[in-house]
């Protein structure tokens, strides 16, 4: 497929040429994939390129890793090739980010709570950092995280915890607000790219201070071998609900991973002998529908395939993966994160960085 292919309503999108998430940077980073496993075009992975970058990228709020500068940015960065186009996106990505931490730090000033915009891997800080990472140039973002990891309000809360509910706004059932445990919009994201640092050799102060504390709050709220979504109350957990899935997004294998990546940080030999196990418990029971990157399937194939990489023991990860894989369509042929471009990306394994935007 070709963007001439794309029916007009799709394209018509707002957004759509510049979102990761469900538009044409995913497409684009699919055929850039496919490209370099040999199984496609680098012809049709530039005619994307092209066209998503046909028009001036987007900067600044409202942008993120999955969408404007950011996006195109790392699907750049995962072809190898366009330096300049690179280097003009990389030049404004690093003026906004600046921008974002002058805020998150004078809010930190103040002793108010982050939403999770500030900092999640989807829309915020950590997003941004996972990018800059690539480039060494994450440090500011990195002392950031870390002084997120502090506690506010006199210490009684971590330093994370957000106002609102996980929707990001008011929310009164989450009448105390909610600290998140996701890979996609909590702390696991967070954990994850300050682990992913320290094994690059990149450190800042205090660095393996904050793993350390995020590990001790997971390990607080952990739940019959997983953990729950998020805690709604300083004092108290909302359990681990009957049905909860172990997606990459939100669920227990995401979280696994992100531990299994702070024990290799740390050293810590039984922590990754936990983290690995969880993950294979997650994996035999995943409770999820669909093939997606994001809540099915395709995101629990990925993150075996990485783990496994990484394991004491890789062939109990390898020999969950067969039956992890689905040929189906996911209802979205267009989508990275809920579509068949997320999943078509994991249907062999990588050439390519492309799942550096998942942290995984």
């Amino acid at each position: 497929m070709t963007p001439e292919d794309v029916p007009s309503a799709i394209a018509a999108r707002p957004g759509w040429w510049q979102s990761l998430a469900f538009g044409a940077p995913g497409i684009a980073l699919l055929h850039v994939e496919l490209a370099a496993r040999d199984e496609g075009s680098l012809d049709t992975a530039h005619k994307w390129i092209a066209a998503m970058t046909r028009d001036a990228a987007a900067i600044g709020p409202g942008t993120s890793l999955y969408f404007g500068a950011p996006a195109l940015a790392h699907v750049l960065v995962c072809s190898g090739r366009y330096p300049k186009a690179l280097r003009s996106l990389h030049m404004a990505i690093r003026a906004d980010v600046k921008k974002r931490l002058d805020a998150a730090h004078a809010r930190i000033d103040r002793g108010d709570l982050p939403q999770m915009a500030e900092y999640d891997l989807i829309r915020g800080l950590t997003g941004c950092g996972a990018y800059l990472l690539h480039t060494d140039e994450a440090d500011d973002v990195l002392a950031y995280l870390v002084r997120l990891t502090e506690p506010l309000k006199g210490g009684r809360l971590p330093g994370w915890w957000t106002s609102t509910g996980p929707s990001g706004i008011t929310d009164v059932g989450f009448p105390d607000g909610h600290a998140n445990h996701g890979m996609a919009h909590g702390i696991a994201g967070v954990l994850a790219l300050l682990a992913h640092a320290v094994r690059r050799g990149t450190r800042v102060d205090g660095h393996e201070q904050a793993i350390r504390r995020l590990l001790a709050w997971l390990d607080r709220w952990q739940c019959d071998g997983s953990w729950p979504y998020f805690v709604a109350s300083p004092t108290g957990i909302w359990k681990r609900p009957v049905g909860q899935r172990a997606s990459w997004c939100y669920g227990a294998a995401g979280v696994a991973r992100a531990q299994q990546l702070a024990a290799l940080a740390l050293g810590d030999e039984e922590r990754q002998s936990d983290a690995e196990h969880a993950l294979c418990a997650a994996l035999d029971a995943p409770n999820l529908e669909g093939g997606s990157l994001c809540h099915g399937t395709a995101g629990l194939v990925q993150i075996a395939r990485r783990a496994a990489e990484d394991a004491a023991t890789p062939e109990s990860l390898y020999a969950r993966i067969p039956g992890l894989i689905r040929d189906e369509p996911t209802g979205d042929p267009f989508g990275f994160l809920d579509g068949d471009v997320g999943a078509g990306l994991v249907a062999d394994a990588s050439a390519t960085p492309w799942d550096a935007c998942l942290l995984i």
